[in-house]
């Protein structure tokens, strides 16, 4: 049997029909999302972090539902798809899972908007890759995002979009300025880290049972759970990373489980010759 790994999305991937099918799949995490976010997190997950975390949380373990709560052979999340992977692969309880994203999202909107005009940089096109770094260091921003070899994310103050936009395009990449609320995945999120590495330590973490779950930090298996999710904060997402790692180890079928498609997509431009699944 080919070796399957199973990805669960991030924010950007949520859908207009995704409460409804969690209400379909997994109305019990209608309640309690309502109850840890204090009101439904679907209907204003177009409005910021603190709510669009918690509803794509809750769709992704109902896409994983959907398809029977499939184990595979490997786990991975794409920044707060991180968590869903974790609750998954029985590493965390549910509750403790959507209490940690509902925090999360939260924290990561308050700092963005105190830490000053902090925004995301998406840059696309061949050689993506190759030149993010390049960029991000000539501007003063970071690599928040290695996504595949032709998308990259950069992060940081806005004031530094125009030059790097302007270079960016005199590579042959197509510069795109993101609609969101923060610089995520760079320094600027660094007021969010110490609330959220205190939550973490008062939940109970424990090992993946029979499956191997991949840190986005790391682009290897987790190994200090608190402190690697707390630490994603502020680190790049090394996706890009990640699927190369899934395939080294034997990876052949990619099933994605949340809502969209958007990790199916970054699976077709990274790895060649694997079978792509969705719920």
């Amino acid at each position: 049997m080919r070796a399957t790994a199973i990805l669960f999305p991030g924010q950007g991937s949520q859908t207009p029909d995704m409460r409804e099918t969690v209400a379909e799949v997994r109305p019990d995490l209608l309640s309690l999302a309502d109850e840890i976010v204090g009101e439904d997190p679907f209907a204003r997950a177009e409005e910021g972090t603190r709510f669009a975390q918690p509803a794509i949380f809750c769709a992704s373990l109902a896409g994983w539902e959907a398809l029977g709560r499939p184990s595979g052979d490997f786990m991975a999340g794409h920044s707060l798809g991180e968590l869903a992977a974790l609750v998954a692969a029985g590493s965390l309880t549910e509750r403790d899972g959507l209490e940690l994203v509902a925090l999360r999202g939260k924290l990561m909107q308050e700092s963005g908007e105190r830490a000053g005009d902090g925004g995301m940089l998406a840059l696309m096109g061949a050689g993506a890759a190759d030149h993010a770094p390049e960029l991000a260091d000539a501007h003063g921003l970071s690599v928040a995002n290695d996504n595949s070899p032709q998308q990259v994310v950069l992060s940081g103050d806005r004031r530094a979009f125009p030059e790097a936009i302007a270079a960016a395009k005199e590579l042959g990449l197509r510069p795109m300025e993101l609609p969101v609320t923060g610089a995520f995945h760079s320094p600027m999120m660094a007021e969010a880290v110490p609330s959220f590495a205190t939550a973490l330590e008062r939940v109970e973490v424990s090992p993946p049972q029979g499956v191997t779950v991949l840190s986005a930090v790391t682009a290897a298996p987790f190994e200090d759970v608190r402190a690697q999710l707390a630490q994603a904060l502020t680190m790049p997402v090394r996706w890009r990373e990640v699927l190369l790692a899934m395939r080294e180890r034997g990876a052949e079928r990619f099933v994605e489980v949340g809502p969209g498609r958007v990790l199916t997509g970054l699976v077709k431009r990274t790895l060649k010759d694997v079978e792509l699944a969705h719920a």
